[in-house]
């Protein structure tokens, strides 16, 4: 008798999953905009996105410059700044005129 009202709770059990799974849906608005997000921050990230389709040479800055720019860039990060100490900032700063 006990083994049939176990099999009995597990058709129940079974049937009742049966029905509820008819009632899930498969998030379809979930999946039209997936990655929505994404393309939306990379464009409102973007100035302008025609920038590959001009031309006209950079004014404003000549060649030596700009490589001197560049390496003093690199260099940058081969040499870092040397820390700062914290525990002596506004130490010697007697000054009470505002100077």
């Amino acid at each position: 008798m006990k083994i049939q009202h176990i099999a009995a709770r597990l058709a129940l059990i079974a049937a009742g999953c049966a029905t509820l799974n008819g009632c899930l849906s498969s998030t379809p608005v979930w999946d039209r905009t997936y990655g929505n997000s994404v393309r939306a921050v990379t464009a409102m990230q973007t100035l302008n996105p025609n920038a590959s389709a001009n031309e006209d040479p950079v004014a404003g800055v000549d060649g030596t410059a700009a490589t001197a720019a560049q390496q003093n860039y690199g260099k940058s990060f081969l040499t870092p700044p040397p820390p700062v100490n914290v525990l002596t900032i506004g130490v010697g700063s007697s000054n009470s005129s505002g100077n």
